[in-house]
Order: C-alpha cells, then structure tokens, then sequence
C-alpha cells in the first residue's frame, strides 16, 4: 500500500498498545472506572477517541 505516511500502522499500533497497557494498569493499580466520576479515564477516552477519528478520517480521504 503506498501512502505518503508508510509508518501510520505501526505507529498506530504502537500506541493502540500504549493506550491498552494504561487502562489495565489504571483499573488494576489505580482503580480507574468509567462513570465513577474520575477526571483521568475520561480524558484518555476523549483523546483516544479523537486520535481514531483522526485516523479514520484520514483513510478514507486516501
């Protein structure tokens, strides 16, 4: 596949990981749940979720 970003994959995968890896650490250490009305699971979720669109986005521009 050409692409004017030929490291996005990996670059995406890599942080799909980091962001995977800090969830199980924020709900097994620090006791991290959705609706609880903690500010940092949130935050996460928001900026993760706008990084997929992004991503989304950009795919389907290609």
């Amino acid at each position: 596949m050409s692409s004017s970003y030929p490291d996005q994959s990996s670059l995406v995968t890599a942080v799909g990981l980091l962001v995977a890896i800090v969830a199980v650490v924020g709900t097994q250490v620090f006791g991290w749940e959705w609706g609880a009305g903690q500010l940092a699971p949130t935050i996460i979720g928001v900026v993760v979720a706008g990084v997929a669109v992004v991503v989304v986005v950009r795919r389907l521009v290609k």
